[in-house]
């Protein structure tokens, strides 16, 4: 039995997935955390009794997003298979979230078969990626062996740095970004001036004009 924990703030789309999950023999929904520390919390907690086999881990979570808590699981349970979810389009985070050490990533749009198809292929240790994110991914391989002025201005920013650079592309001040992040608003100042750098942008118009021509939006 491979044993899931889904991790999402929305109880209509837990309970969607414990429907699907009911419905395959060999897939058991064990624990339900709707933030990311929670979701710490519980893992750290099966780990004493018999652990996780797989973390299903939105992107878009309260407190901490589901990037962060993907880069701590992987520090402590480097084993651990995490299976990214996301509503957003897949050239927004999918790449982000497999060099992090996601085991897959996965549109919440994909079917009950698709679903549990992925849980049934991280568990015994494979990759789930769809072709449209294996393009991406080829992509961003083949970005990394060429030239730096080649790469996408936005592949440039570090992990904290697209956070920022997201909720500023979203109308979020400096204020409210450093409340949502749990940093200082000198420390997201810092931030956005170091993104404004990197894309080659002078304001936070410019900001949101490159992210709409660059399609993360």
């Amino acid at each position: 039995m491979i044993k899931v924990l889904v991790c999402d703030d929305h109880p209509l789309v837990r309970q969607g997935i414990k429907q699907i999950l009911a419905d395959a023999p060999d897939i058991a929904l064990v624990g339900e955390a709707d933030s990311g520390p929670e979701a710490v919390r519980q893992v750290r907690a099966f780990a004493t009794c018999g652990g996780i086999d797989v973390v299903l881990m939105d992107i878009a979570m309260p407190q901490r997003d589901g990037l962060d808590v993907l880069k701590q699981l992987k520090g402590e349970f480097p084993k651990l298979p995490v299976l990214m979810l996301s509503t957003y389009p897949d050239r927004q985070y999918a790449v982000r979230s497999l060099k992090l050490g996601a085991a897959g990533y996965l549109n919440k749009s994909a079917d009950s078969e698709q679903m549990t198809g992925a849980i049934r292929k991280v568990a015994a240790g494979g990759l789930f990626i769809t072709s449209a994110v294996a393009e991406q991914l080829a992509g961003a391989i083949g970005a990394g062996k060429a030239r730096g002025d080649e790469t996408p201005l936005h592949e440039r920013l570090s992990h904290r740095e697209y956070q920022v650079f997201r909720l500023l592309t979203a109308g979020r001040s400096v204020g409210e970004i450093a409340e949502q992040l749990a940093l200082s608003s000198n420390t997201v100042t810092t931030y956005r001036s170091r993104i404004l750098d990197k894309t080659g942008a002078r304001n936070d118009v410019e900001l949101a004009l490159y992210a709409v021509q660059a399609e993360l939006v």
